[in-house]
């Protein structure tokens, strides 16, 4: 019987989750209330502040559970979260496995797009929010580190400043790819990705 309220539990967790997020993204982060997501997930307000103390976080658990659930980051007592398959392409630094690993993260574009905007919304309504996106961000920043000491390549304090540099155009180029007139296809934006990781990390 436990196992079964564990369950139900987990799964009015989650309703409310995917709730607050369609409402995030039809509505925007401000016009959407508590009782908003309440009502699409089927539920009430005190079941809602029985899982999130606030709206804020609910956004914060679509950053930290969701985004990771989606990219198969895991619990990590170093960086918060890690990604192995990262760390392992970033060590092995060939064109081949760099290109292999951001067409499957490109794959992620679609999910992850709208979290990080909605985020980066939420940041300007709610000030403790500020800085949401690029602490998470910090993570996989991290993992290429780890990459690069893995390998021996560049010297310590170069490390950290590269996977700065990486994620900031990974980032940049996966908010903007949609939206963007870049007279490239998609073929051409990884390979073009790639060419640039390749001299970062390589």
């Amino acid at each position: 019987m436990a196992s079964l309220r564990e369950a139900q539990k987990q799964m009015t967790r989650r309703l409310l989750l995917e709730s607050g997020l369609d409402l995030f993204r039809s509505k925007g982060y401000a016009a959407t209330t508590v009782d908003d997501i309440a009502k699409a997930a089927g539920t009430t307000r005190v079941t809602f502040y029985a899982y999130f103390p606030s709206r804020g976080d609910l956004m914060r658990a679509l950053i930290d559970e969701r985004l990771n659930e989606v990219l198969d980051r895991v619990r990590s007592p170093e960086n918060r979260s890690t990604a192995d398959d990262l760390v392992a392409t970033v060590a092995d630094g060939s064109r081949e496995a760099i290109e292999a690993w951001l067409r499957r993260a490109a794959d992620t574009w679609p999910v992850i797009h709208p979290i990080i905007r909605i985020a980066r919304d939420a940041a300007a309504v709610e000030p403790e929010l500020a800085n949401l996106v690029e602490r998470w961000l910090e993570e996989p920043i991290s993992d290429i580190e780890d990459g690069l000491e893995k390998a021996g390549r560049f010297e310590p304090h170069q490390r950290h400043f590269r996977g700065v540099l990486a994620m900031a155009q990974l980032d940049y180029v996966a908010q903007n790819w949609e939206s963007s007139d870049w007279k490239l296809d998609r073929e051409q934006m990884l390979d073009e990705l790639a060419g640039a990781w390749t001299r970062l990390l390589g």
